[in-house]
């Protein structure tokens, strides 16, 4: 015998629900946390950049603030708890090499690859390089080596 549905009758369709819908959050979900953490991670490199940057400027040689420029870097990456797969650190101070009175610069770039491979959502590559710049000046009248 054929049973009749009756109004109303909807066996069944919560564990249907459960089944599309469930997935759907949790990807939506890590997305977010992937976002979060990109957008995290770019916030630190560019800081780490500046500060950088700021560091080598304040140097009194181009050795000195290349050095300094590195150590900065590094520091301000582990100050903020970002988590880098491969940082790396590259450092432009050949401002230095100029005659006082001239505008120089020292500039910086970090870059950083970010882990994503924990939030483990499908798609997603195993990490994200991150990349960021900065530029400060160098005393124009300072006397340089």
């Amino acid at each position: 015998m054929t049973r009749r549905s009756t109004p109303g009758d909807e066996r069944g369709s919560a564990a249907l629900e459960a089944a599309i819908g469930v997935p759907a959050f949790l990807l939506f979900v890590g997305l977010v946390l992937t976002g979060g953490r990109m957008a995290v991670a770019h916030q630190a490199v560019e800081a780490a950049a500046a500060d950088a940057a700021r560091a080598a400027s304040i140097a009194r040689t181009e050795t000195d603030a290349d050095r300094a420029a590195v150590e900065s870097a590094r520091s301000s990456v582990a100050d903020q708890h970002l988590t880098c797969g491969a940082a790396r650190v590259t450092v432009d101070v050949s401002g230095f090499r100029s005659r006082p009175g001239v505008p120089a610069s020292a500039s910086v770039t970090v870059t950083c690859q970010v882990p994503l491979a924990d939030l483990a959502v499908p798609g997603l590559p195993g990490s994200r390089t991150v990349s960021a710049s900065a530029r400060s000046p160098i005393d124009t009248y300072r006397e340089r080596r």
